[in-house]
């Protein structure tokens, strides 16, 4: 479904080039949970945003249900788009706007019926189990909520794929299983795939089927998770498991 190409990007910071990304590759069939980790600063960030292309890469391919989606022109990216879902690590919600509101934005901006955002708003709200907070705004949520409500958000145009990067990090321990428990069911309930950027190893544990391991940009080895257990095979992994 999503296959990542050999790709590689350069960043100028401070007048230095930074290879942020060197020859990566990997693929995430349809209805995985794909994980992708390492430490800051490793590139798991930047792979995963290349996929929907808010970072396009300096050569490669990246393709999505077969198509090379750096051919696309702007219109073409556009409707693309609407098929990738994304959330992030703060949420991104518009205070002045209600959940209800804020689950809508998508749908609105895609130009559908009033009737129909509606009717979808309600589903996703129950996708989520935040039905009782359709009318309250951002800043009377918790952090969960929050993530909640950007996660019903995401899915609102049905897209294919949701990407998610770091989504668990602003959150407490607690308030973590719950976001990787709505993932996890949403993964059940739709068959949604989901690519999922994260450093921390409990979050690939409990949710993920299969993991690409980063380090300096580079991809290095790609593992099975089964029942929660991953058994690398470089020593880069061996530590890197042991320590999280």
């Amino acid at each position: 479904m999503v296959r990542i190409e050999s790709i590689s990007k350069k960043f100028l910071e401070h007048g230095q080039v930074i290879q942020a990304l060197q020859d990566v590759s990997f693929h995430v069939q349809r209805g995985q949970i794909y994980g992708l980790i390492g430490h800051s600063g490793a590139g798991k960030s930047t792979a995963l945003r290349a996929i929907n292309l808010l970072e396009r890469p300096d050569s490669g391919q990246v393709l999505f249900n077969g198509e090379n989606i750096l051919t696309k022109s702007p219109e073409e990216l556009r409707h693309l788009r609407q098929k990738i879902g994304m959330i992030f690590q703060h949420f991104n919600l518009l205070a002045n706007r209600t959940v209800s509101e804020n689950i809508a934005l998508p749908l609105e901006i895609a130009g559908w019926k009033k009737e129909d955002i509606y009717k979808r708003v309600i589903e996703c709200l129950e996708l989520v189990h935040l039905t009782d907070k359709a009318q309250a705004y951002p800043a009377k949520l918790s952090g969960g909520q929050k993530q909640r409500v950007a996660i019903a958000r995401s899915i609102a145009n049905h897209p294919q794929v949701l990407l998610a990067d770091e989504p668990t990090s602003a959150l407490d321990p607690l308030t973590k299983g719950e976001i990787l428990n709505c993932l996890a069911e949403l993964n059940q309930k739709l068959g949604l795939t989901i690519v999922i950027a994260s450093h921390e190893m409990k979050v690939i544990r409990k949710l993920c089927h299969r993991v690409t391991l980063f380090r300096g940009g580079r991809t290095e080895e790609t593992l099975d998770v089964v029942n929660g257990q991953i058994h690398p095979q470089s020593a880069y992994g061996k530590i890197f498991v042991e320590d999280l």
